[in-house]
């Protein structure tokens, strides 16, 4: 079965490979893409969509589909990193104190642990404090980092950035809380449950709002039509939808991105890893 997988990737590789031959070259000015595609985008996205950033302009509403099916990757991409790596068996730890240095040792799933005698006594912890300079630090960081990945979702429209960004810059803020303190500090505060229900809220309100714009007589991912739900200018109801569906972008890949971390460093069972 190896064999034959690596069979089949090799003759998809080639396959692939094969067809770039028809692509033109990089950057070609004669390109289709240059000669009609760039044009229209460049010349009309902001008449049409009274977006600013015309990155933003094409990957959520004229590239709109492609954008939501990345969105479902990822989803799925942290779907499968659970589904792989989860342990869901019943772990043990045991904690032990150096009484005459006061340091804690961390004995992890082991079944010959420190005996309990003069130099050692059994404490019963669920985390091992670390450096308080680093805590510290990291504690003041936070916020400050989440509050510009908020506002880096929130100005996609008018400059670099959006859901995919904001949401890595988010879901880093919090995976720092875990390599700061301790891994079981950031689970116990948000549980692993609640990262799942974001994961999915997030896909759920990009569609939901593509899905929105049918009944109010658009196509799908059509943003013009949810003007009479939508207060303010009815021009800029399309950079409104935009907003909406970087939002959820910006859940799921925040919510996808703790997933995979907390399940990779430390091989599915929630322990202190990386």
């Amino acid at each position: 079965m190896k064999f034959l997988g690596f069979i089949v990737v090799c003759l998809t590789g080639a396959l692939l490979l094969y067809g770039t031959g028809d692509f033109s070259n990089w950057g070609d000015p004669n390109s289709p893409a240059s000669l009609h595609l760039s044009n229209e985008y460049i010349e009309r996205a902001l008449e049409e969509t009274q977006v600013p950033n015309l990155v933003t302009a094409v990957l959520a509403d004229y590239r709109g589909f492609d954008t939501m099916f990345e969105t479902a990757v990822i989803f799925c991409a942290g779907l499968a990193c659970f589904l792989l790596l989860r342990d869901f068996r019943e772990k043990k730890q045991r904690f032990y104190r150096h009484i005459p240095t006061g340091v804690i040792l961390h004995v992890k799933n082991s079944k010959k642990v420190l005996p309990v005698g003069r130099e050692f006594e059994h404490i019963d912890k669920d985390w091992v404090p670390s450096d308080l300079i680093i805590k510290t630090v990291c504690r003041i960081l936070v916020p400050f980092i989440q509050i510009y990945a908020m506002y880096v979702v929130a100005h996609g429209d008018f400059s670099p950035g959006g859901g995919f960004q904001g949401g890595v810059i988010f879901g880093s803020s919090l995976i720092l809380i875990a390599i700061s303190y301790d891994l079981k500090i950031l689970v116990r505060r948000i549980k692993e449950k609640v990262f799942g229900i974001f994961a999915a809220v997030g896909v759920l309100i990009y569609v939901g709002i593509a899905a929105l714009c049918m009944p109010m007589g658009g196509n799908f991912l059509d943003y013009s039509k949810l003007a009479p739900l939508l207060p303010g200018d009815p021009h800029h109801v399309r950079a409104l939808g935009m907003l909406g569906v970087e939002i959820g972008v910006g859940i799921a890949v925040t919510a996808v991105m703790v997933i995979i971390y907390i399940n990779i460093v430390s091989e599915g069972r929630l322990e202190e890893g990386l």
